[in-house]
């Protein structure tokens, strides 16, 4: 049985896409009053499916001939960053904005409680982990 399972990864990888997901929304209600600015999201499902494909790693050249190549894992495809686009607006204010607060509102919250979820699963992961590590007596 392995100790650290694809479920611990998957929600790290959920943690950290959440996160910079939560910089994009906290921007959007930074820049309310900032004309001309466009209201942007990252897609979470988007995001994820790239963050949890595995990475192939790329053979490099054997340091002495009859050597065993050494493999260098390349980073992992799709930064966050990648999956940030602009949301349509359906009414812009008169100077171009078109942040909608109370959407960028409802949009922050529910994505905090997302967060907080996965956080919550990790500590009760990491407190099974705890407990197995210490024979029960923990």
């Amino acid at each position: 049985m392995r100790i650290f399972d694809a479920t611990l990864s998957t929600l790290e990888r959920s943690l950290d896409v959440r996160l910079s997901r939560q910089t994009v929304l906290a921007a959007n209600l930074a820049n309310a009053n900032t004309p001309g600015f466009v209201q942007r999201d990252l897609d979470f499902a988007a995001a994820m499916a790239a963050a949890t494909t595995p990475a192939v790693p790329e053979p490099v050249a054997a340091a002495r001939p009859g050597e065993l190549p050494l493999v260098s894992s390349a980073p992992r495809p799709g930064a966050p960053e990648e999956f940030v686009s602009e949301v349509p607006t359906v009414s812009p204010t008169l100077d171009g904005n078109g942040v909608d607060i109370d959407t960028a509102s409802a949009a922050v919250a529910e994505n905090a409680l997302q967060y907080g979820a996965a956080a919550k699963a990790v500590a009760r992961k990491l407190a099974i982990l705890r407990y197995a590590a210490s024979d029960g007596q923990g």
